[in-house]
């Protein structure tokens, strides 16, 4: 459920958690005042690098992995080639 920030007539600011499709309010639910519904930046998620957020677990040997199946899949490729054509030519 998302959180919404309010403003009442006096300048003071409140939050209050809302559904999505709950209207927003007019006044406020502890002194009575009007409010008016503040657009905040929200900042829910932060992006830092390779796809990973802040937020989440990170494996420590994550590109070293990558790098091991990188090489396990060039070498196997190269590492059979050319050997049984010279069979083949031989016979």
């Amino acid at each position: 459920m998302p959180t919404y920030k309010y403003k009442r007539e006096d300048g003071t600011t409140f939050e209050i958690k809302q559904s999505i499709k709950d209207d927003a309010l007019d006044e406020c639910p502890d002194t009575g005042q009007k409010v008016k519904r503040v657009i905040s930046g929200g900042g829910g998620v932060v992006y830092k690098g390779d796809g990973f957020y802040v937020t989440d677990y990170k494996d420590s040997d994550r590109k070293e992995k990558r790098a091991k199946e990188k090489a396990q899949a060039n070498g196997s490729s190269s590492s059979s080639n050319g050997t049984a054509s010279k069979t083949e030519k031989a016979n």
